[in-house]
C-alpha cells in the first residue's frame, strides 16, 4: 500500500510502518499545500493519507476523493505518541476504502 504522511506527522514514523511504501508530503514537494489540494494530488499516487489533523474529515468532503484517510488520535504529534499507534494502523490498513476516514487511537489526551 502507498501511504502519504501529512506534514504534521513526524517523518520518522515511516520507519515503523513496515510492509508499505511510505512518503512524506515534504518528500513529494508538497509542503504547505492546503488539505483539499493535497488530497487531490495524493489520490493520484497514494492509497492512504495519514494525518493527525482531527478536523480534516469535517473540513473536506472525503467521499469525493479516491484515497482513504487515517487520522491518528494521540496526545501530541511527537514520535513517541504516534509510534504506539502503529500496530493499530497496520491492522486497519487492509480494511481502508477510498473515500472513507478511519480514526485510530484514543480521543482522550493524556
Amino acid at each position: 500500500m502507498r501511504i502519504l504522511l501529512d506534514e504534521c506527522v513526524d517523518r520518522r514514523l515511516n520507519r515503523f510502518i513496515t510492509g508499505h511504501e511510505v512518503k512524506t508530503a515534504q518528500q513529494m514537494g508538497w509542503r504547505a499545500i492546503k488539505n483539499g489540494e493535497l488530497l487531490t494530488l495524493a489520490e493520484k499516487d497514494f492509497d492512504v493519507f495519514l494525518t493527525v489533523d482531527r478536523n480534516l474529515a469535517f473540513q473536506q468532503p472525503i467521499t469525493k476523493f479516491s484515497i482513504s484517510v487515517v487520522v491518528m488520535r494521540a496526545p501530541t504529534n511527537r514520535l513517541s505518541d504516534l509510534e504506539v499507534l502503529v500496530p493499530e494502523l497496520l491492522s486497519v490498513l487492509p480494511s481502508t476504502k477510498k473515500g472513507e476516514v478511519h480514526f485510530i487511537g484514543s480521543d482522550k489526551s493524556s
